[in-house]
């Protein structure tokens, strides 16, 4: 696991606290509201993050990259949508966390990867998502600076080797957006983060 990983999952369990911060702002009539991704309302995407993050857990006990797809659209929040990520996030941490876990190779519908790069995955996916979550429910949307930070500065090393990235020109796009064009003049981290990740 390369040192630039030191810390993952702590990084990862900010990511998970902060989408849980925006989770718990839904208001009953949001869950149907659309999202920047254009093809889910709140609901989904809130799925979208518990149903990956027990796929992760999944993907750690020898489940492969078609499981993962398969599952991808399962409901995993029941009745208790916000109970649920936050047991979600909990178990990923805690299966990351066992002897050799972050070293193990996996393979994840982007590629194979160690652990530790997958959860790097997972943490950008969160913290995107939590951007997403805001604006859909007109949440907060500064992200935590020092995830930002982390994640651009580390962007080309996150995605190193997988079928998709955000710095490549070279990508498949099945599952990320397009970067938008660069705009004029300064940008700050986090819109320029967003706009590499099609928002």
């Amino acid at each position: 696991m390369s040192y630039r990983f030191d810390g993952i999952i702590d990084r990862y369990l900010l990511s998970g606290s902060e989408f849980t911060r925006r989770l718990r702002a839904v208001r009953p009539e949001q869950w149907t509201a659309p999202t920047p991704c254009a093809e889910w309302d709140v609901r989904h995407l809130v799925n979208h993050m518990a149903r990956g993050n027990l796929s992760y857990v999944s993907l750690l006990e020898g489940g492969t990259a078609a499981d993962f797809l398969r599952l991808r659209d399962e409901d995993a929040l029941g009745g208790d949508p916000v109970g649920a990520h936050i047991r979600s996030v909990r178990e990923c941490a805690e299966a990351f966390r066992r002897p050799g876990a972050l070293q193990q190779i996996l393979d994840h519908p982007l590629g194979p990867v160690t652990g530790g790069q997958a959860l790097a995955v997972r943490t950008t996916d969160a913290t995107i998502h939590t951007w997403d979550l805001a604006r859909a429910v007109k949440a907060p949307e500064k992200l935590a600076p020092e995830l930002v930070a982390w994640i651009e500065d580390h962007l080309a090393e996150i995605y190193a080797g997988l079928a998709e990235s955000p710095v490549s020109t070279e990508t498949t796009r099945r599952f990320f957006a397009a970067p938008g064009a660069p705009r004029v003049g300064g940008e700050a981290r986090q819109a320029r983060l967003l706009r590499l990740m099609g928002r």
